[in-house]
């Protein structure tokens, strides 16, 4: 006897695009935790936020303090923990486990929250700990750099890194809310704050062409950290994001076919060959101008439509090179722990024009290294 069912589950993303978010009269946070029938919050920090942002820990107790005594029925804040950021965040399982931890020692149940406020990378691992902890904790992200808001915080991805490999270990779970604070990306170095913007070009090659056509106009004042002239850019990839996670894009990887990890095999690659000092957003735009340069030479991109995508992550002070491309052997083994990751059919997106793409289940080494010739300073 066999019984069988298919069925759906009612998910709801929340993202809110929102100014001075600790401000006490900014009521975003506010809504999205207030009337959810939660006792208790915890919250974890970046600590380069804290370093550098006054919106850190005591802004966020401040905050807390307000809404109380304005009378607003909120969660108890428990505790506000400080953690790395960047990429060390996800090389071993200490926040995951601090994250759990925090859980059992404030008795956070199912209907209170987590709050992460950070880069990325610290979102990937406080968010693995949430979807650990009672198999899933209200999560509300705060992301703080581009990379984050216009792509990472999106998903429904968690993870962290292990036996050198990118996300080897992680959940998917939807957070609660996902509220971006333009402030934050006022203390960003210039370095991350442009390296955000590769995930930009990435979903603009795959799904929207008058994006590439906004950033290329646009890229001197991003590359200067014009705030006005990066946050429809990053507003519109946040929203090309969420819209492909929600409608019907496979936010569960059931498929083989991740379109939105164009330009991701080798990425993903050079950050474990580097150690992770090369950061996520350089890899990829490196990842995207190979990917670029290979669809050229097999003859599915047009020289020009290739030219136009480099000359744009250059534009905005991109790297389009690294010398760790040169070893072949290793970067084409990148594609089999692609595969593998992917569920065992190898599936890559390479763009046939701007703003269409193919999937191909096999890539030439001989055209790989052509590429990579083709991109050598």
């Amino acid at each position: 006897m066999r019984f069988e069912e298919t069925f759906q589950l009612p998910l709801q993303h929340r993202v809110v695009f929102s100014s001075a978010l600790l401000d006490p009269a900014n009521g975003a946070l506010r809504d999205v935790i207030a009337g959810s029938g939660s006792r208790r919050a915890i919250a974890f920090i970046d600590e380069g936020v804290e370093r550098t942002n006054p919106q850190g820990a005591r802004a966020l107790a401040a905050w807390f303090d307000a809404q109380s005594r304005a009378g607003h029925a909120l969660p108890d804040l428990c505790s506000v923990d400080v953690v790395p950021g960047g990429e060390a965040a996800k090389n071993d399982s200490v926040i995951v486990d601090q994250v759990i931890a925090a859980t059992e020692r404030h008795a956070i149940d199912r209907r209170s929250f987590v709050i992460a406020i950070g880069g990325g990378a610290m979102l990937d691992a406080v968010g693995l700990g949430a979807a650990l902890a009672h198999r899933g904790v209200r999560l509300v992200r705060i992301p703080t750099t581009t990379l984050a808001m216009d792509d990472a915080a999106m998903g429904v991805k968690n993870g962290i890194n292990r036996f050198g490999k990118k996300n080897f270990v992680g959940a998917f779970a939807v957070p609660w809310a996902v509220l971006c604070d333009d402030t934050y990306l006022t203390t960003l170095d210039s370095r991350h704050f442009r390296a955000g913007f590769s995930e930009a070009v990435k979903i603009a090659c795959l799904r929207d062409a008058a994006l590439l056509g906004q950033m290329e106009r646009d890229a001197s004042r991003i590359a200067a950290r014009d705030i006005r002239a990066s946050m429809p850019t990053i507003i519109r990839c946040a929203q090309l994001h969420l819209e492909h996670i929600t409608r019907g894009g496979d936010p569960f990887e059931v498929r083989e076919a991740r379109p939105l990890d164009f330009g991701h095999w080798s990425a993903h690659k050079l950050e474990s060959m580097s150690d992770f000092t090369v950061p996520h957003g350089e890899a990829v735009s490196i990842g995207i101008a190979l990917d670029c340069a290979y669809a050229r030479h097999v003859g599915l991109l047009s020289a020009p439509d290739a030219a136009r995508i480099t000359d744009c992550l250059r534009a905005l002070h991109l790297p389009t090179w690294h010398p760790l491309l040169e070893d072949i052997d290793a970067m084409t083994h990148g594609l089999e722990e692609f595969r593998e990751h992917l569920g065992g059919v190898l599936t890559i997106t390479q763009l046939t024009a701007i703003g269409a793409s193919i999937d191909v289940h096999e890539m030439d080494a001989d055209a790989i290294r052509a590429a990579v010739r083709s991109l050598a300073p």
